[in-house]
């Protein structure tokens, strides 16, 4: 599967979730949508993604929040799923972009890249639900029920490293970074 299409399955289903996205996936996002109302563009703290969606969770636990992070980001974090299924936000889903690299650094491989399961860590941790989905007509089709299913879940899905990856430090942050946080800040608080 190539990341842009299982995004666009999300977007097609995300209607009024906050969506934050990760890393490298905050421009897949933003190459498909221009609607940063409800969207987060979380970089330059690697790992944390999943932290603060399950701050946004706790806080608006009347709004469905969506992660898009990345597995060299998760990886950088794993004890967050322990906090996240202790937690036991209903409105949280974890979904986990897994191509095997660390993409804002330059395609490095993650560590185990293939051999680790996020969906067992998932489990094991506690999450009400975990899938993995190496298909993308299959995603497609399970895609509504999972996003709106009791949380947090964790869906794992097995995208294909892309041809090219640069250094995140030379792509700037735009206009999406800097008004999207604001506007969902004025969203959330106006809701």
């Amino acid at each position: 599967m190539k990341a842009i299409d299982t995004f666009r399955v999300v977007l097609d289903h995300s209607e009024d979730a906050v969506v934050i996205v990760c890393q490298e996936g905050r421009q897949v996002w933003e190459s498909i949508t221009d609607d940063y109302d409800l969207y987060i563009p979380f970089v330059g703290a690697m790992g944390k993604g999943s932290s603060v969606g399950l701050g946004v969770a706790l806080a608006r636990p009347d709004r469905h929040v969506i992660v898009l992070d990345g597995d060299g980001s998760l990886l950088m974090n794993l004890g967050s799923l322990v906090t996240i299924a202790n937690m036991a936000p209903k409105n949280y889903y974890h979904l986990v972009v897994e191509n095997g690299i660390y993409a804002g650094t330059g395609g490095q491989p993650v560590p185990n890249a293939g051999k680790v399961s996020f969906v067992g860590m998932a489990r094991a941790a506690g999450y009400a639900a975990a899938y993995e989905f190496h298909d993308l007509e299959e995603f497609s089709i399970h895609a509504k029920e999972i996003l709106s299913s009791e949380g947090p879940v964790l869906v794992c899905l097995k995208v294909e490293p892309e041809p090219e990856t640069r250094p995140m430090a030379t792509r700037p942050l735009g206009r999406p970074m800097r008004e999207g946080l604001k506007t969902v800040r004025a969203t959330l608080a106006a809701s």
